[in-house]
């Protein structure tokens, strides 16, 4: 490509499009849940945990296809479909008769499910190896922007109905898909292509690849852990913050709009100011560590008050400064032609977090904030989310350490 900088606002516009519209349904699914199943709560969120697996299983099966494909035919096309899949998914579960059909909604996103990690391999693309951790932080911002405007909208639009935002995020994406078709530029030129292999596009082939870089395959185990921890606040925040404090679809949505500004101040202006100052290593050692503060303070927040939410979430959104720093270390790790590939079996890895992360995390939930329950503690998934994190940082410390990754 010409210029780098012209491609990354397109990435980021698409991305940006894309969040907001995935936003957008956030606040009023555990509304729709139980107008679906005329359950509580606290049992909602195990319907939500299981359609999470459901997006996670189908996303694990596919992405490492549609990333190999995107190494072959090139970024653009597989975005597209990807675009594409979560339209049809929004329009599923705006009209969804029975909750047997939000399943089925779910299942086409995870087939379809690809923009993220065929964005990172588009940015990997046109990115030097110095400016990538940086680069990869715009995915961060459009996420923290999307979640700024995404969620506030939903969350009003729920208030005309549980069905409304999924009407308004469909709209959006599709909106999208045409703005990457007119707009959005290839990234992979075709002398830096490689054929397809279905050896290397099935899952655990796909996972196989990551055994052949020796630093990559150290850092499984920390990765697994702190996707797996990350669900205690994906998948439990609007139950729990509706069950503990009876916050209502428009109060979740301004607090994930909240979410959405914190990220994207840290994605878009200090990372850019962090990472090089601190190095891609210290920035994983740091960022681990303000998580797992943000986690700690989730848990004790029915105590202390819902104020609580907010503040914990300032530490908790500075951590993300160690996820593009690990991108980086490990998008430094292999070939032009592999990077496809690569980003395919990491998307694998984090739908096997995804897989177990929901159900395990509302599951904790809906076990100890029953009133019933024998430990009552609302707090539980963050708390375990919390130690989660801790022998993650360990983890990715001796795994930095064994392979001499010393900024």
């Amino acid at each position: 490509m010409k210029s780098a900088k012209p491609a990354l606002g397109f990435i980021f516009a698409t991305l940006l499009i894309d969040v907001t519209g995935l936003g957008i349904i956030i606040p009023v699914f555990p509304k729709l849940i139980q107008e679906l199943t005329g359950g509580s709560l606290s049992e909602a969120s195990e319907y939500g945990g299981w359609l999470l697996f459901s997006f996670a299983f189908m996303q694990f099966l596919f992405s490492p296809v549609l990333g190999n494909l995107s190494d072959q035919y090139g970024r653009r096309p597989v975005l597209l479909i990807s675009l594409f899949g979560f339209a049809v998914d929004y329009i599923l579960l705006a009209f969804a008769p029975t909750i047997f059909w939000l399943f089925v909604g779910r299942l086409i996103a995870g087939m379809m499910g690809a923009s993220f990690t065929t964005a990172t391999a588009y940015i990997a693309d046109i990115s030097t190896p110095e400016k990538r951790a940086q680069n990869f932080g715009l995915i961060g911002a459009a996420f923290g922007l999307g979640f700024i405007i995404g969620p506030v909208v939903g969350g009003i639009l729920g208030e005309y109905g549980s069905r409304v935002p999924f009407l308004a995020a469909a709209i959006l994406t599709f909106i999208n898909f045409l703005y990457g078709w007119l707009i959005l530029p290839e990234s992979l030129p075709p002398e830096s292509r490689r054929k397809f292999e279905l050896k290397r596009a099935n899952p655990l082939g796909s996972l196989k690849m990551l055994s052949k870089y020796p630093l990559i395959s150290g850092m499984v185990i920390s990765l697994l852990l702190i996707y797996v921890a990350s669900h205690a606040v994906q998948s439990t925040w609007s139950f729990f913050t509706m069950d503990q404090f009876q916050w209502s679809e428009s109060q979740v949505g301004y607090s994930l709009g909240f979410v959405g500004i914190l990220v994207a101040l840290v994605q878009g202006l200090l990372i850019r100011v962090v990472n090089p100052k601190l190095g891609n290593r210290n920035s994983v050692v740091v960022g681990m560590i303000l998580y797992i503060i943000g986690l700690g303070l989730f848990a004790a927040a029915p105590v202390l008050g819902s104020w609580m939410m907010y503040a914990a979430l300032i530490p908790y959104c500075m951590g993300g400064i160690s996820g593009p720093a690990i991108q980086g270390i490990l998008s430094a790790q292999v070939p032009a032609n592999e990077q496809g590939e690569l980003q395919g079996a990491l998307t694998s890895l984090i739908s096997i977090t995804s897989i177990v992360g929901p159900v395990m995390m509302t599951g904790i939930f809906a076990a100890f904030a029953k009133p019933e329950a024998s430990i009552y503690f609302p707090g539980a998934a963050f708390f375990t989310a919390a130690l989660l994190g801790i022998i993650s940082m360990l983890s990715a410390v001796k795994a930095l350490n064994k392979n001499g990754i010393r900024t």
